[in-house]
């Protein structure tokens, strides 16, 4: 007991003590939204450095042949309808689907009465966006090479623009949702949709030979920390009144 109050009388444990309540990091929201960052984050950084070194390299090439028949690489396995199936999917992550999605759901919010979350989404979606863009830039990683691509691909290959936009997008956009409402069903599936969307783009990606499995893998890490970073940040603005508390549970009726 002593020691807790020596500790909080103390001037430099009492700002961190300030700014960890004020953070609410001692709430389980905003904890794990940060725990989320931090550890997603240093698997992006962390499979970075293990590309950069050539690490991947092996295991990149040995998934990208599993895909593909070994008479003919220019032939992903599968039928015909599932190599056409996955060009619908990963267009789930293009840059068009996401930003009407973001403005169809900023729509539907800015209609619904929660116009600041509606703000949120679109600059959330939006700085997401010009991340990915960086990171390619910096990386510069090329297109593999081993097979033939299932599509035409403009950009460099690190991290995987597609995985991680969809990331950024159905998954904030997912998290934002479940905060607007109580309903523990209406969480739980758009939650679900946001996660098999992201899992379902990334996939397709490897699957269609435009990216390394590694690039795509890192476009989920940091497009779900980003996710994280958004969620944490809209808990702190909810706290404080900037962004709309979700909808009160309604009264059960008399008798």
């Amino acid at each position: 007991m002593r020691l807790a109050t020596r500790w909080a009388e103390h001037p430099v444990a009492g700002r961190a003590t300030a700014l960890w309540l004020r953070l609410r990091l001692n709430e389980v929201g905003p904890l794990l939204a940060l725990l989320a960052v931090s550890t997603l984050g240093y698997g992006f950084f962390a499979l970075a450095h293990e590309v950069g070194e050539g690490s991947t390299e092996a295991l990149d090439r040995r998934i990208l042949l599993a895909l593909r028949n070994p008479a003919d690489l220019s032939d992903p396995i599968g039928p015909p309808w599932l190599e056409e199936t996955m060009r619908d999917i990963t267009g789930l992550g293009s840059v068009f689907t996401v930003l009407f999605v973001t403005v169809a759901v900023a729509t539907f919010l800015a209609l619904d009465g929660h116009r600041r979350i509606a703000a949120f989404v679109v600059g959330a979606i939006g700085g997401g966006e010009l991340v990915s863009t960086v990171l390619k830039l910096f990386y510069h990683r090329p297109r593999p090479d081993l097979v033939p691509h299932g599509m035409e691909v403009f950009t460099a290959s690190f991290p995987s623009g597609h995985a991680m936009m969809s990331a950024i997008a159905y998954l904030t956009l997912a998290i934002l949702l479940a905060r607007v409402h109580r309903n523990r069903r209406v969480k739980a599936l758009v939650m679900v949709l946001g996660v098999s969307i992201t899992l379902l783009v990334g996939i397709s990606r490897i699957y269609l030979g435009v990216h390394w499995p590694s690039d795509v893998l890192a476009g989920w890490c940091v497009g779900a920390a980003w996710a994280a970073l958004c969620w944490f940040v809209a808990l702190q603005l909810q706290q404080r009144g900037e962004v709309e508390a979700p909808d009160p549970a309604p009264m059960p009726p008399p008798g």
